[in-house]
């Protein structure tokens, strides 16, 4: 049986948890503290869960590690709930993420899925979900030979230029360019994605559809082997040659618009900082929810039946994402913690599940900008008026869909391709909706529902480690620590 979440039921709690986590996170920016919070166990929504019928699983979920059994209990969870509105999904999301203590992300998952706001279509679990994945957009052996390649880029596209590892086939594979691509007529837009996931279904309901089409912007997307789950500085290597490749494959020197979710952000700075001749071959750098810094909450979700929540293996990319990893610091001792090109970072303070920080100048999202080349930092909540929808909740995928964001990204298009200005949109106009003008219910559950897709590709990923991988030489790793 269905039925729409309560909004009366809801109302109270969601008021105290807004106001409660902007006292928390704004007093308490010390990362250590927000470790902390992030690491805390114990049941979320719990007025939410009981509307639910779910108490029975958060209490099984709270009290497991074990990937395989945590992946069974959430493909048990069937939709209890239908949202019928933006408003109420922005609510429920609240609900359950909007809390000033950080709990266990599984379990937070759980009341995602049963309060209808997951990406079960046609009743399929997680697992099945998962199993498809690979399929149509999210294709990682694509066919790209086109003939028109202006200039070499592999192995080097220019000297100074890091070494590939990736074999230029599988590289040029993993871009998914669709029919409809103009090789030059309109400039292209690369999408790249985030941990846990692929180009295709990151994209498909959010900025590529609104970007189809448009006379500023021919889209294609990046879908990275395993996921984005590996080695971060491999990634980094899909990234620097898409860039390359497209320009070269557009002629006319055509340059490329980069548009980024979580850690492709962090992948195609990578790919600036190790990459030199990627600098000239961009207009615009538009990351959406990056973690420059890493995010101080990557240790919750390293786990294994044998260990402690935070104790456990982690993807190799998860382990490089946290806060104080090697790999954030040799980004950053190398010049990355200051952008290369022109660019706009749009993240939600507060709110975002997966980074934190992320608020003021200590959010992982900023950049600094020593280069003068532009930068542009947005936090949405900053930005849009106080009580306005945009100034609300959205979490590390909500910002794909936020009005504010897109037309931050269709601005930097339209004018160039250099940094969004906040000056020349509608500011209040855009905040006064939940989602991006174009963009409705259907489409924004669909981007909400990356979350549990991306959970559920973590639990079921092969490679797990305990220390995140060398860094490769390269990149001059910074002196031991030891």
């Amino acid at each position: 049986m269905r039925f729409s979440i309560p909004h009366l039921a809801l109302g109270a709690s969601l008021a105290v948890h807004s106001a409660a986590a902007r006292a928390v996170v704004a007093v308490d920016e010390d990362p250590a503290a927000v470790q902390t919070r992030g690491l805390v166990g114990g049941l979320v929504g719990g007025a939410l869960g009981t509307v639910l019928g779910l108490g029975d699983v958060l209490k099984q979920l709270d009290q497991t590690r074990d990937p395989g059994t945590i992946l069974d209990i959430l493909n048990g969870v069937k939709p209890r709930a239908t949202p019928t509105s933006l408003p109420e999904v922005q609510e429920t999301l609240q609900s359950i993420y909007g809390a000033a203590t950080p709990t266990n992300l599984f379990t937070n998952v759980a009341l995602q899925l049963g309060a209808g706001l997951g990406p079960q279509e046609g009743g399929k679990d997680l697992t099945s979900i998962i199993a498809e994945l690979l399929d149509g957009e999210n294709s990682v052996d694509n066919s790209n030979n086109p003939t028109n390649v202006s200039r070499p880029v592999y192995p080097s596209a220019a000297a100074g230029d890091a070494p590939f590892s990736v074999p230029e086939a599988q590289l040029r594979a993993a871009i998914q360019i669709p029919p409809s691509f103009t090789f030059g007529a309109k400039p292209p837009v690369l999408l790249v994605p985030g941990t846990w996931s692929y180009g295709g279904s990151v994209f498909g309901a959010n900025l590529r559809k609104l970007l189809t089409g448009s006379p500023h912007a021919d889209p294609v997307w990046l879908n990275v082997p395993g996921g984005m789950m590996r080695d971060a500085q491999v990634n980094s290597e899909y990234v620097a040659y898409a860039i390359n490749y497209l320009s070269a494959v557009c002629g006319n020197n055509s340059n490329v618009t980069v548009v980024s979710w979580s850690q492709g952000g962090l992948d195609t700075q990578w790919a600036f900082t190790f990459w030199p001749s990627t600098r000239a071959r961009v207009s615009s750098f538009l990351p959406v929810s990056p973690d420059f810094r890493g995010t101080v909450l990557a240790n919750a979700l390293c786990l294994s039946a044998d260990s402690e929540l935070g104790l456990g293996p982690c993807d190799p990319a998860v382990i490089q994402q946290e806060h104080a990893s090697r790999y954030i610091e040799t980004l950053r001792a190398a010049g990355g913690d200051s952008a290369y090109v022109p660019t706009t970072t749009l993240y939600s303070g507060f709110f975002d599940e997966i980074v934190q920080p992320q608020h003021g100048a200590e959010a992982s999202a900023y950049l600094l900008d020593a280069r003068g080349v532009g930068v542009v930092n947005v936090e949405a909540q900053s930005v849009c008026p106080p009580g306005s929808p945009g100034a609300g909740f959205y979490g590390h995928a909500g910002m794909l869909y936020h009005p504010l964001a897109y037309a931050l990204v269709v601005d930097a298009l339209a004018h160039g391709g250099r940094t969004g200005d906040v000056s020349r949109v509608d500011v209040a106009g855009l905040c006064s909706h939940y989602a991006a003008p174009g963009l409705g219910l259907e489409d924004v559950l669909a981007t909400a529902g990356l979350i549990p897709v991306a959970l559920g590709l973590m639990l079921t990923s092969p490679d797990k480690r305990l220390v995140e991988p060398p860094i490769m030489p390269y990149a001059k790793a910074l002196p031991s620590r030891e």
